[in-house]
C-alpha cells in the first residue's frame, strides 16, 4: 500500500520509519518491515489484522517511538508485502518468526502485539522456538481463536445457520470495495467500529482497508473462516493481556472471555466501552497505554534493571499492576 492511499496528516498518518527491512520468510516470501524509534530502546513488535497494514498502527508508532523501538510489518499480501499463493496459519507463524529473528538481536525479547489476524498470528506461533526466544509478553487486541464466522454479529440476525452462511458470504466476498465514498465509510463503520467513532478514525480505517487487494482479502477470509487455534492459546505461556471493544461485531466479547479462560498466564482483560473492532484506532490512547504498562513490566532492558527478564519489575518503588479490569 502506498502512503498516498493512507491518511496524509494527523494522528493516523503513517510516520516515516527510521529504517526499513525486507525480511525473507521460510518459503522465500518477502515481508516489508519498518523500524521506528531509538536503537537499544525496549522493543515492541506490531502485527496488524486482516485487510490492514503497518499504517493501522500509526497512532501507536507515533507515541511509542519516542522511547521504544517499534517494529511493524506488513502481513504477506498486505501493505508493501507482496502477495503469495500460500495462505495458512502456519505461514503466518513462519512470517512472524522471521520478523522476530531478523529484526531483533539474538536472545533479545520484545512485547508482541497482535490485532485481529495479527493476534491469530501470535497464537499460531505460540509453540515455535523463535517466538519463545524473542517474546517477553503479548498483547492480544480484538481477536479470537476459533468460530469467527459463527460468532460474528456483523449480520443483525439471531445466531444460527442462516446468520453464519450470510456472514461467510459477506466476509469472503470477491467484490471490489471501490473508492472510499461516504456510503463505503458508513458500511465500514457499521461492521468494524463503534457508533461513536470519530469521522477521522473512520476515514483512516477506510483508506487502509480499501487499499487491500480483493484477491488477498478473499484468500485470507477463507483461512479465518476455518480458523481453529484453540491449541495455540494453550501454548501461549508468556504473560498475555487481552483488550477488546465492547461493541465489536467482528470478534465479539465472547472471544475475549474465551481467551482469558484458556490462556495459561493471562495478566488482564481490558474492555473498552463503546469501542468496536478497530481498537488501536478507536481507542489509541488506551491501547498505547496498555502497551507501555506491559513493556515497563516485562520488557525492561538489561541495562535499566537487574531483574530477571519476563518477571514483573517495580517502578519508582511501586509495584506495577499485572491485572487491569475495565477501560
Amino acid at each position: 500500500m502506498s502512503r498516498a492511499l493512507s491518511v496524509a496528516s494527523g494522528p493516523y498518518a503513517p510516520p516515516a520509519p527510521a529504517r526499513t527491512l525486507t525480511v525473507v520468510s521460510a518459503d522465500g516470501a518477502r515481508l516489508h518491515v519498518e523500524v521506528h524509534g531509538p536503537a537499544g530502546a525496549p522493543a515492541v513488535v506490531l502485527a496488524h489484522g486482516w485487510t490492514c497494514s503497518t499504517a493501522f498502527w500509526a497512532a501507536q508508532i507515533r507515541e511509542l517511538a519516542r522511547d521504544h523501538r517499534v517494529i511493524a510489518y506488513d502481513q504477506r499480501g498486505h501493505g508493501r508485502s507482496p502477495a503469495s499463493p500460500a495462505c495458512t496459519t502456519d505461514i503466518l507463524a513462519d512470517d512472524l518468526e522471521a520478523v522476530l529473528a531478523q529484526a531483533l538481536e539474538r536472545g533479545e525479547k520484545a512485547l508482541v502485539v497482535g490485532h485481529s489476524m495479527g493476534g491469530m498470528t501470535v497464537m499460531a506461533a505460540a509453540g515455535r522456538a523463535r517466538f519463545r526466544e524473542h517474546t517477553a509478553a503479548v498483547l492480544l487486541c480484538s481477536t479470537g481463536s476459533s468460530r469467527l464466522v459463527a460468532e460474528s454479529r456483523v449480520v443483525p440476525l439471531r445466531a444460527g445457520r442462516a446468520r453464519t452462511w450470510i456472514t461467510g458470504r459477506i466476509l469472503g466476498s470477491r467484490a471490489p470495495l471501490g473508492p472510499v465514498t461516504p456510503l463505503a465509510k458508513r458500511v465500514l463503520k457499521y461492521g468494524t467500529m463503534g457508533a461513536g467513532s470519530a469521522p477521522h478514525m473512520v476515514e483512516a480505517c477506510a483508506h487502509i482497508v480499501h487499499a487491500c487487494p480483493r484477491a488477498v482479502r478473499h484468500a485470507w477470509a477463507g483461512v479465518l473462516a476455518a480458523l481453529d487455534l484453540d491449541h495455540g492459546v494453550r501454548e501461549l505461556r508468556v504473560p498475555t493481556a487481552v483488550v477488546h471493544g465492547a461493541r465489536d461485531r467482528l470478534t465479539p466479547p465472547v472471544h475475549a472471555r474465551a481467551l482469558v479462560a484458556a490462556l495459561p498466564h493471562c495478566v488482564g482483560l481490558t474492555e473498552l466501552p463503546g469501542v468496536g473492532h478497530m481498537t488501536p484506532v478507536e481507542a489509541s490512547d488506551q491501547v498505547t497505554g496498555r502497551i507501555r504498562e506491559l513493556v515497563t513490566t516485562y520488557v525492561t532492558p538489561d541495562d535499566l534493571t537487574s531483574g530477571t527478564p519476563g518477571v514483573p519489575q517495580q517502578s519508582h518503588g511501586t509495584p506495577v499492576p499485572q491485572i487491569k479490569e475495565g477501560a
